[in-house]
């Protein structure tokens, strides 16, 4: 993309939405189809429906990017997604943003030259990361809504890879990608497109003593204000971000249209004039506001990492004459750029020379055709006159194509049918219309299934995709692992029975570690005997005495890895080191970049957070030499089994983190003591969900109301083909740890309330 220009992005949740962004004003739109796409309920288009999506774009020179930015299971990243995006590359999609590193992998493999985006829902927040994907060819990185201009200035200062950030429209509560609510709530999953939005809804915030802290009428705790950032756009763009990106697939095309037609206006302005005398009228401030707005708007994170004027506590109703105002601004956005398509100027001259075959010749930008129609005859009577040549030719109706010029030459007596012009005029613009779109075409592909360890543009079945390094080095300079090798480690799946299986068992507490360590000798003769302790950075400290124990140790990286934990991991790094730890267990790109930025060569473990929901992901990681992974919290036990090996961990008891957020009830309910406290949130049922501040970040973790449990369920954990199982106490004290404990001894039934995840019900 030309550095010297800003994007506009806009949505495009359906074919009219889609036309409202071209008219507006759109550098290029994102839409989604039928399958796949973080919108499952958009109207989005049928396969044929998005070739014409396509076409209707570049048409205009608007650039089309597909997303693809959910986690794709076994089946359908191996059965359903080639089929679904060879017709879409063949037409000239611009790009593909992609979630999973599995299809990342696949795409790359599939589609060498086809431009690949990393989703928001990758979670990136540093410079870390985003190395790592250029390595693999990623062209552009659409980066976590809660950093700030600072923290993108400095990615882009580290990483020359396209920057993306949304500017406008709504925020989700959660890091987007870490979000489990609606998931484990109702089974929809954001990470699949189907988010049910329990975020919106209403909540109680009780402190750690139990005492209530929201208010009546300010209960819409998990809700932030939508985004509007347009007083911001010279400060973004000198930050390094290439791409202005408007939220909006689920939003009506008026909206679309109105919020496109404001955002052109003022890049058009900074990239004119540039940020000296940049100013945004309160006109069009109050449009944005007119078309949709939650309590008002906020500037999002760039500015302030969180606090109470983000949110929109209150969602107040709109008044009836904001309502009028609102209704008769849509009609007149839908009458100007929704109704009618906008024209495309064309240049033409028609050569009609008595004897010889009418020759029309078309032009728009740099496209330019020539078409030859019937023998202009001899004119019986009086001849045509150029005039009516013309007049006839200029009709264009039933396309988007009007006429900017029109060159008559005749010569000699003529006369040619009306029939023959029309039918010249129609060829004429189906040729340029076909010229103007083959630039964007791509020649057919075939999937091909041989295994080539050297080349990942070779079609494989099992494709050591990292081999995009030239050097045979991974993306992170690992050596890559051979075909043979991953062939080796997939015939271990299913051969994993108990006596073969290891405890692994998380903590977060002194009085949590103190529990297990007090039960050590039990634990390692409990028929899956304990093997790993993994504990929270605060506990380094505590290592030596896990290896006393005769287990083994390893830290927890946080859940998220922004600019202030990397510092600080550098300034700790060494200590931590110094106490011998056995391994780390990442949850993001940043943090495995980070470890073997900083020399270390021990075991790397996974999180679930760090999403392999497919082979191909799983593949990906173990090439890049991590030893064990956690499995994904959403697959159902037939999903599980497809992707499980000896190298698999499987959580087995625990409170799933729900969510992540740079949002803080603390600071929104003006109660920060800087201060880490385990809060509850209640929702509307009843039902209570732990939350801890941690304030050594600034960020909270809402846990599930219920915890998981499936000891009672070995035999079908067994089944899996895991190499370990997982205890992840979170928010126990140490009568809860200890009854947790005793239950696993005895694996029986849990006495209160739990359950049982996705392991039965999966998600869409």
């Amino acid at each position: 993309m030309d550095e010297n220009k800003l994007e506009i992005l806009a949505p495009a949740g359906s074919m009219e939405s889609l036309r409202a962004a071209v008219n507006a004003g759109a550098d290029a739109v994102y839409m989604g189809g039928s399958r796949f796409g973080a919108r499952a309920y958009a109207q989005n288009p049928d396969p044929d429906g998005l070739l014409g999506a396509i076409d209707y774009a570049h048409s205009y020179g608007v650039r089309f990017y597909l997303t693809v930015n959910t986690l794709l299971k076994e089946r359908e990243l191996e059965g359903e997604l080639f089929p679904y995006l060879k017709p879409l590359y063949e037409r000239g999609v611009d790009a593909v943003l992609v979630q999973d590193m599995g299809v990342l992998c696949a795409l790359r493999e599939w589609f060498p030259d086809l431009p690949l985006h990393a989703s928001t829902q990758m979670t990136l927040c540093g410079a870390g990361g985003l190395k790592i994907l250029q390595k693999l060819g990623v062209e552009r990185a659409v980066l976590s809504r809660e950093l700030s201009l600072a923290e993108i200035r400095r990615i882009h200062e580290e990483c020359d890879m396209e920057l993306e950030c949304f500017v406008h429209g709504a925020l989700c509560y959660c890091y987007s990608g870490q979000c489990l609510f609606s998931s484990l709530l109702g089974g929809r999953s954001g990470n699949r497109g189907r988010c049910a939005q329990p975020c919106r809804l209403l909540y109680d915030a009780l402190d750690v003593e139990g005492k209530l802290r929201s208010r009546k009428g300010e209960q819409a705790l998990l809700s932030p204000k939508d985004l509007c950032a347009v007083d911001l756009i010279p400060q973004l763009a000198e930050a390094g971000v290439s791409s202005l990106k408007i939220e909006g697939r689920m939003k009506r095309p008026e909206y679309v249209a109105g919020v496109t037609r404001i955002y052109r206006k003022y890049v058009d302005r900074y990239l004119e004039h540039g940020a000296e005398g940049y100013r945004v009228s309160e006109e069009d401030r109050r449009e944005l506001l007119l078309l949709f707005n939650r309590d008002g708007f906020s500037r999002g994170y760039y500015e302030q990492h969180n606090g109470r004027n983000l949110m929109a506590l209150w969602n107040k109703e709109a008044t009836e004459r904001e309502k009028q105002a609102y209704e008769k601004r849509i009609a007149t956005l839908y009458e100007e750029y929704v109704e009618h398509e906008w024209s495309i100027a064309i240049d033409g001259e028609l050569r009609a020379w008595e004897g010889e075959p009418l020759e029309l010749t078309l032009s728009c930008g740099e496209a330019t055709v020539t078409v030859r129609g019937e023998t202009a005859q001899t004119a019986q009577n009086q001849p045509m006159e150029a005039a009516q040549l013309e007049k006839q030719l200029r009709k264009t109706g039933g396309t988007a194509f009007q006429w900017k010029s029109l060159v008559i030459q005749t010569e000699g007596n003529i006369f040619v049918p009306v029939s023959a012009l029309n039918s010249l005029r129609r060829k004429g613009l189906e040729a340029l219309r076909e010229r103007m779109l083959s630039p964007y075409r791509r020649d057919a592909v075939k999937r091909r299934m041989e295994t080539s360890a050297d080349d990942c543009s070779q079609g494989t079945a099992e494709p050591s995709i990292i081999s995009v390094d030239v050097n045979s080095q991974g993306a992170a300079g690992l050596p890559i692992i051979s075909a043979d090798e991953n062939t080796r480690r997939e015939k271990t799946r299913q051969q994993t029975s108990q006596r073969d299986m290891r405890l692994h068992i998380s903590v977060e507490s002194e009085t949590q570690l103190k529990a297990v360590l007090t039960a050590v000798e039990k634990l390692k003769n409990a028929g899956i005997p304990l093997e790993y302790i993994y504990v929270d950075e605060t506990l380094t400290g505590q290592l030596p005495r896990i290896h006393a124990a005769g287990l083994k140790a390893c830290i927890l990286m946080p859940p998220v890895f922004r600019e202030k934990t990397e510092e600080r991991w550098e300034k700790s790094f060494a200590q931590m080191r110094n106490m011998q730890p056995d391994g780390f267990v990442i949850c993001s790109l940043e943090e495995y970049e980070f470890l073997r930025r900083a020399g270390w060569e021990g075991e790397i473990f996974s999180e679930h957070r760090l999403y392999t929901f497919n082979s191909r992901s799983r593949r990906f990681w173990r090439e890049q030499g991590l030893s064990m992974q956690t499995n994904p919290l959403e697959l159902n036990e037939r999903e599980l089994k497809e992707i499980s090996a000896s190298d698999s961990i499987q959580l087995i008891y625990g409170r799933y983190p729900m969510m992540t957020t740079a949002g803080c009830l603390h600071r929104t309910l003006d109660a920060c003591r800087g201060k880490s406290e385990q809060w509850t949130l209640r929702d509307r049922r009843g039902k209570d969900f732990p939350v801890k501040n941690v304030c050594r970040d600034c960020y909270n973790i809402i846990y599930n109301s219920q915890p998981l449990y499936l000891f009672d369920e070995m035999e079908r954990v067994c089944a899996l083909g895991c190499g370990a199982v997982r205890i992840l106490f979170t928010t126990e004290d140490a009568i809860e740890t200890k009854a947790v404990l005793d239950a696993w001894f005895c694996r029986g039934k849990w006495e209160g309330e739990f359950t049982r995840g996705h392991l039965k019900r999966g998600v869409e």
